[in-house]
């Protein structure tokens, strides 16, 4: 009996969890191993926000129990980066040079948070939100009742600026470009959907460009956000929100085309023949827009992960987004997105 099949899964959010998933029912005898660059076993990135509802605990916002993958016989590699893909020798390297070899490779990476440069000075001044010590560590950075100011507000930082007002928080939003993200919106639906943030309890601060990030005075706020033209705002906590970027770099010398993300046909295959991806990491060719294309929400990167795992094992499926991206405003004058709906 020849060697088992080595799937390997670069990622362990829902589009690699999806795609372990859906390979183990395909085949059993396979073997699949999960690298991420993270701490902790799968869990909703949505969730998040429950830490500001006296969620403290990891346990709780676990997608599956701590038992789930060894029960699924899968080998997850937790803080293991991975700096080097060379699809030639079907070969990954890591950041402490230790070399894996693959049959077949899904590459599910997902993205990070984008930080304009002009602002890069000042990332040990703003906290994020990407990660379960993230949320806790902004969390104890909040004073009961403090005010955030969030750059950008794309959908994920939007989502968190609700629950913050729920629980008692302020929110001072500075808008730009970014805000909404990753939905596209008309100029003319602009004005509706920022006054449905006002309506939410979120201060709008439109029109301004910040500038710096510095600490505060003594009796005042933590942080103060120096403006374009001599401006500030005071505030205990500064968050970008300035949407996401694939989580890709390490793919660059390994063959296959990449444009922002990995670029992928409608089967989610790579122009290497034993390299797929899946999730936010990754660009989808439409035939419909002439051009690739980001899909985003959980349920359209899980979705993605399953495909990409069946196309893996023999099949011949093409990916069709589930959400209707339309962002709207609904009944109560707040926001509905389908990125909200989990």
């Amino acid at each position: 009996m020849g060697e088992a099949i080595h799937n390997v899964i670069i990622g362990n959010g829902s589009a690699g969890n999806g795609a372990a998933a859906t390979l183990r029912e395909r085949d059993p005898d396979c073997r699949i191993t999960i690298i991420t660059m993270g701490s902790l076993p799968f869990y909703n990135r949505y969730d998040l926000p429950r830490v500001f509802r006296g969620c403290y605990d990891w346990r709780e916002i676990l997608v599956h129990p701590l038992s789930y993958y060894d029960d699924q016989n899968i080998t997850l590699r937790r803080n293991s980066r991975v700096t080097d893909v060379d699809g030639r020798k079907r070969t990954i390297t890591f950041a402490h040079n230790e070399t894996m070899h693959y049959d077949r490779l899904l590459v599910c990476a997902g993205g990070q948070g984008y930080l304009p440069e002009e602002l890069s000075d000042y990332r040990g001044l703003m906290n994020g939100f990407n990660s379960f010590e993230a949320a806790i560590t902004t969390y104890k950075a909040l004073p009961a009742g403090g005010s955030m100011i969030m750059l950008g507000g794309d959908m994920i930082g939007l989502d968190l600026a609700r629950t913050l007002i729920d629980t008692g928080y302020k929110v001072l939003l500075l808008t730009n470009e970014y805000t909404f993200w990753p939905h596209r919106i008309a100029d003319d639906e602009r004005e509706g959907f920022i006054n449905a943030l006002k309506h939410m309890g979120i201060e709008v601060i439109d029109g301004v460009h910040p500038v710096a990030v510095e600490e505060g005075t003594a009796g005042k706020p933590a942080r103060r956000v120096v403006l374009d033209g001599g401006g500030e705002i005071l505030g205990d906590v500064v968050m970008p929100s300035y949407g996401l970027v694939p989580t890709a770099e390490f793919m660059l010398g390994s063959g296959v085309d990449i444009e922002r993300g990995i670029l992928v046909d409608p089967m989610l295959h790579t122009t290497d023949e034993n390299i797929w991806a899946a999730g936010d990491v990754c660009q989808i060719w439409s035939a419909e827009d002439n051009t690739y294309r980001f899909y985003y929400g959980w349920n359209n990167v899980r979705l993605m992960g399953e495909v990409a795992a069946r196309n893996v094992t023999g099949a011949n499926e093409t990916f069709e987004g589930l959400d209707d991206e339309r962002l709207r405003i609904d009944k109560n004058g707040h926001l509905a997105s389908p990125f909200w709906e989990y």
